[in-house]
């Protein structure tokens, strides 16, 4: 099948990790992260704009994208976690995103989604530094970043990911994303495109504010 929710396939990168800390699903998550493991190939990169209107973001894809979606418990109630991606020229280019009921947790949430994508590579101390990554519409968050990791990906092969995390208001609610491409070797100019290509839908000016850091 194009996504294995058991996780048995090998994956190019070591998943995309989830919030350890919001609930006793973790481990169930990162199996979910690991469905990225079967996306589809190409042997070259061919851009195309790949629209998400469910999660008010566009994004450009260098493959045909698979995507898949799952509810999860975060100890809340249910949410989805979805994922959308693909895998090109030896790198795979993904895009996760979640709900989250409360706006001005949205700062702490991204932090426990990165520590958890950091803690899955067997990412070093060093790889806690970042650069500030504020996409046009997103809630301006010092959690909001962009990275360059270097780890180990599920099958103990030195991986590279370049990972953005970032959050934006969805009426009452705050949507979470975390775009990551992993490669053997880093990727820049790839990357470059692929983080360029994040365009978030406008939202009012009357719902735009910041969330508590």
């Amino acid at each position: 099948p194009a996504w294995d929710w058991a996780g048995r396939e090998k994956f190019a990168g070591p998943g995309l990790g989830i919030m350890p800390a919001m609930s006793r699903s973790t481990a169930r998550l990162s199996v979910v992260a690991s469905a990225l493991a079967l996306l589809a190939c190409s042997p070259a990169l061919d851009w195309r704009s790949v629209p998400l209107p469910e999660a008010g973001i566009t994004l450009s894809l260098p493959c045909k994208p698979e995507r898949a979606a799952r509810p999860v418990d975060l100890g809340a109630g249910a949410v989805e976690l979805s994922m959308v991606g693909c895998r090109a020229d030896g790198a795979t280019f993904a895009l996760s995103h979640m709900p989250l009921a409360d706006p001005s947790q949205a700062g702490a949430a991204l932090a426990r989604w990165r520590t958890a994508v950091l803690a899955r590579m067997q990412a070093g101390p060093q790889a806690q530094a970042g650069a500030a990554f504020v996409p046009r519409q997103a809630l301006d968050l010092p959690q909001s970043l962009r990275m360059v990791v270097r780890g180990r990906g599920a099958d103990g092969a030195e991986v590279v990911a370049e990972a953005a995390w970032f959050a934006r208001l969805e009426g009452p609610r705050a949507r979470l994303y975390h775009a990551v491409v992993y490669a053997p070797q880093p990727r820049t100019a790839a990357a470059d495109t692929f983080f360029t290509g994040l365009a978030l839908a406008a939202v009012s000016a009357q719902r735009r504010h910041r969330a508590a850091p």
